[in-house]
């Protein structure tokens, strides 16, 4: 798929994309699945990277037949999340992720942000690194039927975007989200962010490791 003539919205996505945080992520998960025991391969985990909440916690208890509900696991490994989320001084925007949407904003192209995370955790990083007022819209993934990879949640951004899918790209960074923006068929761009090394971002349209690259080479 060809970088779109005319850019008039970029969809982001926003764990890894926005603010650094797949590592108190994973650092919630983990302490989630050792308090009900249960040894998640880095492999198996991977596979979850992108899913919301709910939808890995439901093919967690089918994977090892657990007799718990989902949901409880959802609000033990989001107690855990915030937690970290509020006593990490270090916790960060990407870097040049805040001068991109910035600069989008001032030029008038339309934002709007499609996360797994739920709302809660949506708002919370958005109230405290001050991002509410440059986008139009916000979807948490975590309240549709189904989860990247399935492409729900950007057919419903490009609604909301009121913008044709073909002056629409998407920035993501995690071969689940990718997969979902390519079955939506919207142009991907795929971020190298190193703390999510695990993916391979093989199917992305474009794959960048510098917002201040794409910025001059997009935008």
């Amino acid at each position: 798929m060809n970088i779109p003539k005319e850019i008039k919205c970029v969809i982001f996505d926003m764990d890894g994309v926005i603010i650094d945080s797949e590592e108190i992520h994973k650092k919630a998960y983990y302490e989630t699945f050792n308090s009900i025991g249960v040894n998640v391969s880095d492999e198996l985990y991977k596979t979850l990277t992108g899913s919301s909440t709910i939808n890995a916690f439901q093919k967690l208890v089918q994977h090892f037949k657990l007799n718990l509900n989902p949901e409880d696991l959802v609000l033990e490994k989001r107690k855990r999340y915030v937690n970290f989320f509020e006593n990490d001084p270090t916790l960060h925007l990407v870097n040049g992720v805040e001068n991109l949407i910035k600069h989008l904003y001032k030029e008038q192209i339309t934002l709007v942000l499609a996360s797994s995370s739920a709302m809660i955790n949506i708002d919370r990083v958005f109230t405290r690194f001050h991002l509410h007022q440059y986008f139009k819209a916000k979807i948490s993934g975590a309240d549709l039927k189904e989860s990247k990879p399935n492409p729900e949640i950007f057919e419903k951004a490009a609604i909301l975007s009121e913008v044709a899918k073909e002056h629409c790209i998407i920035i993501e960074d995690s071969d689940n989200g990718i997969k979902a923006a390519n079955d939506a068929g919207i142009f991907v761009v795929g971020y190298q962010n190193p703390m999510a090394e695990d993916q391979t971002l093989e199917n992305a349209n474009l794959i960048t490791d510098s917002f201040s690259t794409l910025k001059s080479e997009l935008f």
